[in-house]
């Protein structure tokens, strides 16, 4: 029966168009929708404020010269655009320089046996930081250590494979990632008017993210340990030695645990200025009458929290460049900006999808079609009496099935945000505990899906181990981790949400 439905998600969703091409439809039907009712004319009363609306055809004269004016600052004023490039650029220059390896190596290489798969757990719920290198360096990492430390190499290959995709929205870290999904969010609150007033920064989630990753490596440390270890066969085959040629189908990676005295020494000093920087930033940020403090001296909101992104991407420069000068990959002045060229490269996709991503809730914004659906859907919501926790929990549990057949996150955040973001505000639910909620639903059911490709790259890599195994070997014991996992989710949620927490610096749950 499991073979049966995971190849059914796997037909599906190979069905399905590129997401550029999904996108493209999608702002078509948008246009042609957005126009029947602009002719319908239909309108749209936004609750509280009794503002009638009206709806906007995109293929109208009006609607043409708005996307006319308009193509190139939807994509340029896109939020998250500048924001994830920054990141990338400067998150590039740490992993390039090997600091980010390096710091895994040395968290888990020398971990006492009995708390192995708690660390492992703990560190691959932090890999987001690394963006998908973390899937490629963690698991493979993971079962080398397993193996140097006499357990099963194919529990802490599987185990870290299925913390890192279940925790990749965790952590205490913060990366591209979190900069692509507040941009998002932010152009989807601003489908409602006044929207635009509640908070969207980078750490709206941290809170919460944070204090997740805590209980996901105890869960998952626990499951690691207690319940896929127990029941592996033995690992028949040792992994290929250090040095060996890598090939083009396990992604070219070769894990080993040597750290260099250079990289422990780099290690240490790109901390040690990092914690100096950071000092610096927080005793500005501290001293009465300092330009980083908000208005009548608050610290929350202040300059620090909306100008977070330039003092992270300061962090991860120095952090990277010293790093980087005492083991020797930084030599010159150009290398730097050689690293970052290469980081943002890779991001050619990204910006390509956003392109038309942009166009598209542009258009939601415009034509009040996406008002018009936030209205609707929020007195549909209150109507069956799905307001509040109850709400999030079926929005949780619908995003983990649309992630079975999107797989990126940021198409299928894009897809729902413009309609559940503006309707959640409207029961009186801010942004930030939206983002939150899907946050689940993207990292639960991403280790399970046969169109991640990682989980095949899994696969070739088990094989060194297991040289019999198959995609339903990898797939089954993943599982044994998803529900565990969704249901820690959901609790983190549940204590913020019962006791009123902030999810992140001045993101409260509740909209006053």
């Amino acid at each position: 029966m499991l073979d049966k439905v995971l190849g059914g998600i796997e037909r599906a969703g190979n069905k399905l168009p590129h997401p550029v091409v999904l996108f493209l439809l999608l702002f078509a039907v948008l246009g042609v929708v957005s126009t029947a009712l602009a002719v319908a004319g239909a309108t749209v009363t936004v609750p509280g404020d009794g503002e009638v609306l009206e709806v906007k055809g995109l293929f109208t004269g009006e609607g043409i010269t708005w996307l006319l004016e308009n193509f190139i600052p939807n994509f340029t004023g896109f939020p998250s655009l500048g924001t994830v490039l920054l990141m990338m650029a400067a998150v590039g220059v740490a992993e390039r320089t090997g600091l980010l390896e390096t710091a895994v190596r040395v968290s888990i290489g020398r971990a006492p046996k009995a708390v192995l798969p708690y660390l492992v757990a703990f560190v691959a719920a932090q890999g987001h930081m690394m963006s998908d290198v973390a899937i490629l360096i963690i698991p493979p990492l993971a079962a080398l250590v397993f193996k140097g430390a006499g357990r099963n190499p194919i529990a802490g290959l599987i185990g870290g494979f299925a913390c890192v995709c279940a925790g990749y929205a965790a952590g205490f870290s913060i990366g591209a990632l979190d900069a692509l999904y507040t941009g998002i969010t932010e152009q989807a609150a601003g489908v409602l008017p006044g929207g635009d007033d509640a908070p969207t920064h980078i750490l709206i989630n941290y809170f919460f993210t944070a204090a997740a990753s805590v209980v996901l490596a105890l869960i998952g440390g626990f499951l690691i340990d207690r319940v896929l270890e127990p029941r592996l066969p033995a690992a028949v085959e040792a992994a290929p030695a250090d040095g060996e040629a890598a090939t083009d189908d396990d992604g070219g990676y070769r894990p080993t645990l040597e750290v260099t005295p250079a990289e422990r020494r780099g290690l240490r000093a790109a901390g040690l200025a990092v914690l100096v920087y950071a000092a610096v930033v927080v005793v500005c940020w501290l001293l009465p009458g300092s330009s980083l403090r908000g208005e009548d001296g608050a610290l929350v909101p202040s300059p620090v929290l909306t100008g977070i992104v330039p003092l992270l991407f300061v962090a991860f420069l120095i952090a990277g460049i010293v790093h980087g000068k005492v083991t020797g990959k930084v030599r010159r002045a150009g290398d730097v900006p050689e690293m970052m060229a290469e980081s943002i490269t890779g991001m050619s996709a990204y910006i390509v999808l956003i392109l038309v991503i942009a166009q598209v809730i542009g258009v939601f914004d415009w034509s009040n079609v996406g008002t018009l659906l936030a209205v609707e859907g929020a007195a549909l919501l209150e109507s069956a009496g799905l307001t509040g926790f109850t709400g999030l929990v079926l929005f949780v549990l619908l995003v983990c099935v649309l992630n079975l057949f999107v797989t990126s996150g940021s198409a299928l955040w894009s897809l729902v945000a413009p309609v559940f973001v503006p309707a959640f505000m409207l029961i009186g639910l801010e942004p930030a505990v939206t983002q939150a909620a899907f946050r689940i639903g993207d990292s639960a059911t991403q280790m399970i899906t046969p169109l991640n490709p990682y989980v095949f790259l899994m696969l070739i890599i088990l094989r060194r181990y297991e040289p019999d195994a198959k995609l339903g070997t990898v797939l089954s014991r993943l599982f044994v981790f998803v529900v565990p996992f969704l249901v820690a989710w959901l609790i983190a949620l549940g204590v913020f949400y019962g006791l009123d927490l902030p999810l992140g610096p001045g993101a409260d749950i509740h909209r006053d």
